[in-house]
């Protein structure tokens, strides 16, 4: 009886989440643009697919973004009942939350223009272009290791009109998110050439999580997923 107590306690209807997120676009950021905002004054890709997803399992929550990340990631790892997305699901961080995702890609990618002839199978290739990148980012910095010298811009953004200018030939960095600056800059039809780092975003959960409420989630985002609503979101931003 006692372990029955505990399974409906798990799913108990006053049962609410506190879920933290920064500045990520455009998976989460404030309207307002600033560093602290609540509910719907909070959207993105992530925001639209989190909200749905916890609509759909029928579970409670209340939203805030705010900054820095190292102050909400420590909430979310040490106090019951709180999440942060959307962050990468590392090996060194796998057994520290309870988590549901994929959300979306972080992928890093090499972008062209939509009427560039340039056709890569490795990053090797990418030596004989031009290529734009972000000051200090961590794409950059791997492009340096790997001999690859980019002129850098201090906003990423830059590198979109950069590239429509034919400044550059090739801009590297982070998908969706370059498409998403690129679109904010009034540039579209870029073409992804090469493909050279994968990962995937999740909604990282407090260990003390309730497994019914994680399966719950689970389950909302993976029929979310079959839907293709979860593409639809994405692409709506894009």
């Amino acid at each position: 009886m006692v372990l029955a107590g505990f399974a409906r306690a798990d799913v108990d209807e006053n049962y609410s989440v506190v879920l933290l997120t920064e500045n990520f676009p455009p998976y989460n950021m404030a309207i307002n643009g600033k560093n602290f905002a609540q509910e719907d004054n909070v959207d993105g890709i992530a925001v639209d697919v989190v909200k749905e997803m916890f609509k759909r399992a029928g579970i409670k929550y209340n939203l805030t973004l705010r900054f820095p990340w190292d102050r909400i990631y420590k909430l979310a790892l040490e106090k019951p009942d709180y999440g942060i997305f959307v962050t990468a699901r590392l090996p060194e961080r796998e057994q520290s939350f309870k988590w549901v995702g994929p959300i979306g890609p972080d992928d890093w990618v090499l972008l062209a223009r939509g009427d560039s002839t340039i056709s890569l199978t490795s990053l090797e290739q990418a030596k004989q272009y031009k290529v734009g990148a972000y000051k200090g980012d961590a794409i950059s910095q791997a492009l340096a290791e790997k001999g690859i010298e980019a002129t850098t811009s201090l906003r990423d953004q830059e590198n979109a009109k950069k590239l429509e200018k034919g400044q550059i030939d090739l801009w590297a960095t982070g998908d969706p998110a370059g498409r998403y600056l690129a679109k904010q800059e009034g540039v579209s039809g870029l073409k992804t050439v090469l493909r050279f780092n994968k990962a995937e975003l999740f909604l990282a959960l407090n260990k003390e999580t309730p497994d019914e409420v994680v399966k719950r989630l689970q389950d909302a985002l993976d029929k979310m997923r079959a839907e293709g609503l979860v593409d639809q979101i994405l692409n709506s931003y894009l």
